[in-house]
């Protein structure tokens, strides 16, 4: 206790400069505090979305009292954003539970909705159509998954619902039937935000709690030669660093609070959570309160042990030991295992993530991650000696002697950068992963809806929807069943596609034959469909509009040759009818208005918009797609990008923090060189290059581990997307970018005053 009183006197009575230096160091750990509990907290903002949303789920029977309370539930889509009808007819048997966020259940003709809904409702009134009904009230928080969710309990009687109703038990399932994330992906995006951020933010906090390392071992291996103890020694270094993560964790959960109340209002864009979600829960205050001063505790045992070991060569900065080479071995364990994958997956035989290859992916990826930190000051510390050694250039010599004399220094200067970029890697492939996983494979997006529901106004204006690529009719022939059998019945049958060459060609991925203003055979040949189809079949089309009524069309023998994705539209149609072969004004009966677009996730959900504000209350079916598996994407998204910012924000801190921290620390020696003839030019790209060139090597280390890693995830994940070549451009610019920021962060740093009581002083 009397050596951590000392440390404490030593900290408040060693000078502004010092207190300064102290306050930083609380400041910085606060910062990474504040990103550590937001990483903490949002697998329970998740939970959060998902329990609500079960406590919320109907709990129904196929059987009950014959007067027993009946529901139907609707979700469809609204745009790109699940819109949910919960229809209630009340009974006089039976339970009458409310659900949660109502008082009561709704009587018939009567409306309650979400907050969100109820602004739509007056931003856009045709949506009124699907809530049939006068609007009574809104539902809760406790009722509603997130603040944004478009929900709807609709009253009505027991005669609307019958047929399809089912005997309402009550209310509370024990999982979420759609959760905000797949378990499965968020086992993904736990371990892409653990790389993003909490690798940088270890690095970080260590960064922090090394602040002035140099100025400190000085000053411990001098308590050391008045005849401390070393333990003693440790003790009173433990004092500062201790003190410094406390205060600095205390500020971090108070900021993250802040942020907290400011981000649940404003939201995230496809994320929005109530203040209660983010609410600091005790794990994670416990996490924050003792293990970030445990690692301060650690990291300043660990660095003053040679002070309180070997005091005299500190106080005479003897010339350091090279790094160790251990390191080393961590990033060679980590490169075979994700090589091996990589070379699996180029012998065209994929190992899977199934068992124990899982573990070996995580296991490879953490390696060649942690062996890449340390590794870097080994690199380093070769890289100058080698330089200083053969260059004839004074500037060059000067850089690379100061960084073979501290090699240390490089991991704590360069390290959150070069971990952002490896990390940047796999949460391009976790992505690419989960777009595959929740959408088709085919570069095509098709979106059906039924012609009937469309005014002929709204079938021009959503022909005109910017992104999309060609639209057309399907129409469905008509067969009397009454006058036939089922197998008749389906023979006689045929869907034909009102389109021209030009949209055929847009809707598929190749098409060969086809011939404008002809009616032509449609034939797929990885498909069967309409094979038993024979020349000359006659089949009846019914029309609205037109004064004949129908339209009978006969099966031809020219053919149109097309290859199409597995889930597109145009894959169940037998005949390519051209628009001019319709009546004028005539418009069939059984048929839909389909749309064709990219399959890039944000192409597909600003026309899922555009179809919302043109025919809002029309249902939308996305063909081989679902609107939660594109609401998971953006999640997903959202989720990734926050970590890419914390860690770019840890990474930047780090990197500012540590440059400043060297400049300082080597005021003396710029100084000295400085009296005996350097120019202020000269030092200006000293400390650049003391920069620049562990940096530049570090991030193109980063970006070759980082791809293999990637890879490999992707080799194993079963998809058919195996080696991200069109993410290497963005990396290399993010790469040149952050070279070129460190390099200009650099220059200000070498000094422009000329203080020589820093030699007499030291």
């Amino acid at each position: 206790m009397t050596e951590f009183l000392l440390g404490l006197r030593l900290l408040f009575g060693a000078g502004r400069g010092n207190r300064t230096r102290f306050f930083l160091m609380a400041v910085g750990g606060s910062i990474g505090v504040c990103c550590l509990a937001l990483v903490l907290t949002i697998p329970a903002i998740l939970h959060a979305h998902d329990g609500r949303a079960a406590a919320r789920q109907p709990v129904t029977a196929s059987k009950g009292p014959a007067d027993g309370t009946l529901v139907v539930q609707r979700s469809d889509a609204y745009g790109s954003r699940p819109f949910t009808r919960v229809f209630i007819a009340r009974g006089t048997e039976g339970t009458r539970s409310a659900p949660p966020g109502l008082t009561r259940l709704p009587g018939p003709g009567e409306v309650f909705v979400s907050p969100r809904l109820h602004d739509l409702l007056h931003a856009a009134p045709a949506v009124k159509g699907l809530l049939p009904g006068r609007e009574k009230g809104t539902i809760a928080g406790a009722g509603l998954a997130h603040p944004d969710e478009l929900y709807a309990y609709i009253g009505t009687t027991r005669d609307r619902i019958a047929h399809e109703g089912r005997t309402l038990k009550g209310f509370g399932y024990d999982y979420a039937p759609s959760p905000a994330v797949e378990p499965s992906t968020l086992t993904d995006v736990r371990f892409a935000l653990a790389t993003l951020v909490l690798l940088p933010l270890g690095i970080f906090l260590t960064v922090c709690a090394r602040l002035s390392a140099a100025s400190r071992m000085r000053r411990l291996a001098a308590l050391r030669l008045l005849g401390l103890s070393v333990k003693g020694t440790q003790r009173v270094n433990a004092a500062e660093t201790v003190m410094a993560a406390v205060l600095g964790a205390l500020l971090g959960l108070g900021e993250y609070w802040v942020l907290n109340q400011v981000m649940s209002r404003t939201g995230l864009p496809a994320l929005r959570w109530y203040p209660d979600d983010g609410a600091l829960s005790a794990t994670t205050v416990a996490v924050c309160l003792i293990g970030c001063p445990a690692l301060a505790w650690f990291v300043g045992r660990k660095s003053a042990r040679e002070a309180a070991t070997n005091p005299l060569a500190v106080r005479r900065t003897a010339l350091p030991r090279p790094p160790s080479k251990w390191g080393g071995l961590l990033l060679i364990a980590g490169m075979g295992i994700v090589s091996g994958f990589c070379v699996s997956g180029v012998l065209g035989h994929p190992v899977s993530s199934v068992g124990v290859n899982g573990l070996l992916v995580v296991g490879g990826v953490v390696l060649t991650g942690a062996g890449l930190v340390l590794t870097l000051p080994l690199i380093s510390y070769v890289l100058a000696r080698r330089v200083a050694g053969s260059t004839e250039s004074l500037t060059l010599s000067l850089a690379m002697r100061r960084n073979e004399a501290e090699p240390g220094s490089t991991i704590r200067v360069v390290t959150g950068l070069v971990l952002l970029v490896y990390a940047a890697s796999l949460a391009q492939g976790v992505l690419i992963q989960m777009e595959q996983a929740t959408r088709p494979d085919g570069p095509l997006q098709d979106y059906s809806l039924s012609l009937s529901a469309l005014t002929p106004g709204q079938q021009r204006e959503l022909g005109d929807v910017a992104g999309v690529r060609a639209h057309a009719i399907l129409m469905n022939s008509w067969v009397d069943l009454d006058s036939m059998s089922p197998k008749d019945a389906l023979a006689s049958s045929a869907t034909a596609l009102i389109a021209t060459c030009a949209q055929l060609d847009h809707m598929v991925e190749r098409s060969k034959g086809c011939v404008d203003g002809k009616v032509m055979r449609l034939v797929d040949p990885n498909s069967s469909l309409g094979s038993e189809l024979k020349p000359g079949a006659s089949f009846r089309f019914r029309l609205s509009g037109s004064k004949a009524g129908h339209l009978d069309i006969g099966l031809p023998t020219r053919q149109v040759v097309y290859s199409a994705s597995s889930v597109s539209t145009v894959g169940g149609a037998v005949l390519l009818v051209p628009p001019s072969a319709l009546p004028a004004h005539a418009r069939p009966r059984d048929a839909e208005f389909v749309l064709t677009s990219s399959s890039e996730p944000g192409q597909v959900r600003k026309v899922l918009d555009d179809i919302g504000a043109i025919a809002p209350i029309a249902e939308v079916e996305l063909v081989g797609l679902n609107v939660q598996g594109l609401e998971q994407i953006s999640v997903v998204e959202t989720l990734l990008g926050l970590g890419m910012i914390m860690g770019l924000v840890i990474g930047v801190a780090a990197f500012l923090v540590s440059v400043t921290d060297r400049a300082v620390e080597r005021r003396a020696q710029v100084t000295a060189v400085t009296l005996i003839g350097a120019r202020a030019r000269t030092m200006r790209a000293v400390q650049c290059l003391q920069v620049v060139l562990p940096l530049g090597l570090g991030l193109a280390l980063a970006v070759v581990t980082g791809k293999l890693a990637e890879s490999s995830y992707l080799i194993t994940g079963g998809g058919a997307i195996r080696w991200d070549v069109a993410g290497i451009p963005l990396l290399s610019v993010a790469v040149a970018g952050v070279v070129a920021a460190a390099a200009a962060g650099s220059l200000p740093l070498a000094g422009r005053r000329i203080d020589p009581e820093l030699i007499r002083r030291d």
